[in-house]
């Protein structure tokens, strides 16, 4: 039984009930620990006798989850130890692989994907347990090749490269034009302010307009294809902070073809989990530049 098998508890005056899997093992273990158990095929469940039956259950469940964490984890340590992977971006300390890797979207992205993955806030690294060592194996030529090209000198490297190119002055003109704050919106179809909103250009919260009519040139050259005969307007936009973010509920399904049309819709999880990143590190970047010198330095030794 692992951490992700679904359950169901409910407590009554005398007792409480259980849902378990249709594991042999898994109830020959529960009836071990519980041997007064009994199944009512009224309540569809098990049912443990006793005013203390919840909480006796609880722990029983944390220390069965537990081992079989322990178990998983010894699994892909040995797994990695038989065919490891050889990277500077990969570390095998003994509770965890650490991941450290130069920024990179698609590289976190990756990351995020692989289960229990957590993002160590105070060493600037990734944390994954090597119970979900095969997935990471299945995702690392993409994370390895993203770091890679993420690099300072394969970045300065492709900047020099594209010098004096078309594609340069496009890319200044998109920086140029976020700048600039701005989106477009359908006049008679505005996104709703101040709170939430997924776009072309990520999560972003809207402030309002001042009635500026966008021409299609520019919005099908930075943003998407203009619906043909409608009419759009300049709306100002703000990127949002941790908490307005941390409770935005996500949307329950990713937007319909006619949303992503139009240019807005409700955020998924995955926009709203990046916009979160983004507003961490920003709110991170803040609280070091807020530092004094001398503080910064017992940052960065």
């Amino acid at each position: 039984m692992t951490g992700t098998t679904k359950r169901r508890t409910a407590r009554s005056d005398e007792g409480a009930t259980i849902d378990l899997p249709h594991d042999r093992i898994t109830v020959q273990r529960f009836r071990q620990a519980f041997p007064r158990a009994r199944w009512s095929d009224r309540l569809n469940a098990w049912f443990v006798p006793g005013r203390t039956a919840e909480s006796r259950i609880g722990r029983w469940l944390a220390e069965t989850e537990a081992e079989a964490d322990r178990f998983a984890d010894e699994k892909g340590r040995d797994a990695f130890a038989f065919e490891p992977i050889e990277s500077r971006y990969l570390e095998a300390a003994p509770a965890a692989l650490q991941i450290r890797t130069p920024y990179s979207r698609t590289a976190i992205n990756e990351i995020r994907e692989i289960p229990y993955a957590r993002w160590d806030a105070d060493r600037r690294l990734w944390t994954v347990p090597y119970r979900s060592f095969g997935e990471l194996r299945q995702r690392w030529p993409v994370i390895e090749g993203a770091a890679e090209a993420s690099e300072p000198q394969v970045r300065r490297a492709r900047r020099e490269a594209i010098k004096g190119t078309v594609e340069e002055a496009a890319s200044k003109a998109r920086a140029r034009e976020r700048r600039r704050k701005r989106y477009p919106a359908p006049v008679d179809d505005a996104p709703p302010l101040q709170r939430a909103i997924g776009t072309h250009v990520g999560v972003i919260f809207f402030t309002g307009t001042d009635g500026e009519m966008a021409d299609t040139t520019t919005i099908e050259a930075f943003y998407f294809p203009a619906a043909k005969g409608e009419e759009y307007v300049w709306m100002s936009w703000r990127t949002g902070t941790l908490e307005e973010l941390v409770g935005t509920w996500p949307a329950r399904a990713p937007p319909e073809p006619h949303e992503r049309l139009r240019g807005w819709w409700m955020p998924t999880l995955d926009e709203l989990r990046m916009a979160r990143r983004d507003a961490r590190s920003r709110k991170a970047n803040r609280k070091r530049k807020d530092k004094s010198p001398d503080e910064r330095s017992e940052d960065h030794p």
